[in-house]
């Protein structure tokens, strides 16, 4: 029996989640998830993990009921982490915000170095130089705790907004706004802390920052908000001594975003730079490297969107870890010769969060992959080896096999995907056969995922097909261009014909088969529910079903309408599944959560409402604290047990069983 077999056991996998390399390679941090001892809810702790050729095994930094993340090291090697945990220090404390903590080098006890009302987000350090976000209300920050204590105590939650958006993902917007801080390490505090950033409003709403090596500049990504709700993102730079701000790289129709990076000599920044879409223009993110004194800049490495950039040691080249053919390389990118790019790795893994050795002989790594849990690893840089380390988290066996399928669609297009296989997958026992969708559309099935987890479906016998169509990246531009506006017809004839390869299989049941998607891949769903009679049965998840209906109440309509245009037009009722309601006959089971507002709720329950007035056989599996993914245990639990049984009922035609952990 594996972690895979019992989805209690699999919720209770700890999960390293970040990657941090000290200044003098000795050790990595991570932060780690795991779950709390009453089952319920996770929490996070710092571990070292030794590196740099030092023998030994992670051993445990942090422990508090609040939990840790946000690790940076200082100059010093000491460790700037952020904890919403109460100050030992201060009688009494109850802090429920988070606050900014120093553990030292040499071990011994964390101690509270900052805190602001809002709480602190993000930190850069460089020298003695400290700079974090923060959230305040609009005013002096002087004054900050006395304007949210009078806000508390009269009981106000109101929010006027005059501007676009209202809220973000799973949370209300306002009624504070980021700005960053600054401040030098003093013998116990943070001192000097001053606002670089009063004016800032609305534009550091999700910003990326980073911290030049002198510790002299911020650069950071900039909102400038444009008529009819959209937005622009530049690149500014802030003057640490002075709060002094410049436009660094701005372009019409275009942001300049993270991942960030500066180089170590201090000279350049390198980030991704993202055209605006419209009707005909598709989504393109491409390395950017400018000049930090001048705003001077080029495109480097083509077809690579970024995903993770690091400088190596002598500013020469950059490491750029991006989608590739169903994994995520580490590219070596030269800044003298822009086109001259280099693939580093070359397994099947997927690669995060890297980290360069000083001598700039070895890359840190967080590297994982659609069968492999993510753990550090060593990157050897002149031979592209990589090299597991050990890692605060077991690494479980996937109960199966993992096999690289593709097919050619109508117009040509080589479809590529990976194929998850349950152990006993064989001629004389194929398996039952289940379509998995990508989300994005813009994205690859090419990671570990642990929200949709096929291992879990490969323990309970089924086969996971998860392909990747138009609009995947990692395969040129080309592929996204072909299914740009065009959605569902394009991608389902891409789809239809990597199924088609794959029910040919004799491991394979081809009479046994449903499909599933979330987000976008909950759309696709809902597509293929109208236009095709093949499967069983249909799992759709945070989906959207009447476009129409959707552009305007998503957290970022502007997105949307660059490629649908305005809401009503033509290519709404093209594409929109709820017109071809009168057309399914497949069981489905709809999935949402309440706290969803990328796709809001109103999708489902339109969805629900429409299948209620058809013969559908179909469920609405309900989470009122969930938002677009299922995040808690609990739920996670229920949620597959929910599938599983749905997928038992009409795939493998077992009787209905409710599970119990449902009510």
């Amino acid at each position: 029996m594996s972690a895979f077999n019992d989805i209690r056991d699999y919720v209770a996998i700890p999960r390293v989640l970040s990657l941090r390399l000290s200044p003098d390679g000795s050790r990595l941090i991570s932060a780690v998830q795991s779950l709390k001892a009453d089952g319920t809810s996770y929490g996070t702790a710092l571990w070292a993990i030794p590196a740099g050729g030092r023998e030994g095994e992670p051993y445990r930094l942090t422990r508090s009921a609040k939990g840790e993340g946000g690790a940076v090291f200082t100059d010093a090697g000491d460790v700037l982490f952020t904890s919403a945990r109460p100050d030992p220090a201060v009688k009494d404390s109850t802090d429920e915000v988070a606050s900014l903590w120093l553990l030292p080098r040499e071990g011994g006890e964390a101690r509270q170095v900052a805190t602001r009302p809002g709480g602190i987000g993000a930190v850069r350090t460089a020298g003695d130089v400290v700079v974090f976000a923060a959230d305040v209300l609009d005013g002096e920050a002087d004054t900050e705790e006395e304007r949210r204590k009078a806000r508390k105590d009269a009981g106000i939650s109101a929010v006027l907004f005059e501007g676009y958006p209202v809220r973000y993902w799973d949370h209300d917007l306002g009624p504070g706004r980021p700005r960053l801080f600054a401040g030098r390490l003093g013998e116990d505090r943070l001192e000097d802390v001053r606002d670089l950033t009063p004016d800032a409003g609305e534009a550091l709403r999700e910003s990326g920052f980073e911290l030049t090596p002198d510790g002299a500049t911020v650069i950071a990504t900039w909102r400038t908000y444009l008529p009819k709700g959209e937005w622009r993102t530049d690149l500014v730079a802030i003057d640490v001594a002075t709060g002094e701000r410049r436009v660094l790289l701005s372009e019409d129709r275009h942001d300049f975003t993270g991942p960030l990076a500066i180089s170590p000599d201090g000279r350049r920044v390198a980030c991704s730079r993202e055209r605006f879409t419209g009707l005909d223009v598709s989504a393109r993110s491409e390395l950017w490297i400018a000049d930090l004194a001048t705003g001077q800049g080029r495109a480097y490495a083509p077809d690579l969107f970024p995903a993770a950039v690091e400088w190596a040691p002598d500013s020469s080249a950059v490491y750029l870890a991006a989608d590739h053919q169903g994994r995520r390389p580490v590219f070596r990118v030269p800044v003298a010769e822009p086109g001259e790019v280099t693939r580093l790795t070359r397994d099947d893994a997927s690669y995060a969060a890297l980290a360069v050795s000083a001598d700039g002989h070895a890359l840190y790594a967080l590297r994982s992959g659609v069968g492999i849990v993510p753990g550090p690893a060593r990157i050897d840089v002149a031979t592209g080896e990589a090299a597991d380390v050990p890692s605060p988290a077991p690494r479980p066996e996937v109960p199966g096999t993992l096999t690289e399928i593709s097919a050619t669609a109508d117009d040509g297009t080589t479809i590529r995907g990976w194929l998850v296989l349950p152990e006993h997958a064989s001629a004389d026992a194929p398996a039952p056969f289940l379509l998995w969708i990508h989300g994005g559309p813009v994205a690859s099935w090419n990671d570990w995922q642990w929200r949709w987890q096929a291992w879990i479906m490969a323990a309970h016998g089924y086969a996971v097909l998860m392909p990747d169509p138009c609009l995947s990246t990692g395969y040129g531009q080309e592929m996204i261009d072909r299914g740009w506006g065009n959605w569902g017809p394009r991608t389902q004839a891409d789809l239809d014909a990597i199924v088609d390869v794959a029910l040919a299989r004799d491991d394979i049941d081809a009479e046994r088969i449903g499909a599933m998607g979330g987000s976008y891949g909950g759309y696709m769903a809902n597509w293929l529910a109208g236009h095709s009679d093949r499967y069983k049965a249909i799992v759709t998840h945070a989906s959207l079903w009447n476009l129409d209906q959707f552009a305007g109440t998503t957290d970022a309509a502007m997105f949307w309408q660059r490629e649908f245009g305005e809401p009503g037009s033509e290519r709404y009722s093209l594409l929109s599944p709820h017109n071809s309601l009168d057309k399914i006959t497949t069981p489905l089971l709809v999935i949402h959560g309440d706290k969803d507002y990328r796709v809001p709720i109103g999708e489902a329950l339109r969805l629900w409402w429409d299948l209620r007035r058809t013969e559908v056989d179909a469920k609405f599996l309900y989470f009122p604290d969930e938002n677009h993914w299922i995040l808690k245990p609990g739920n996670a639990v229920a949620w597959y047990e929910t599938v599983l049984a749905f997928l038992a009922q009409h795939v493998l035609g077992e009787e209905w069983k409710r599970p119990e952990s449902v009510a």
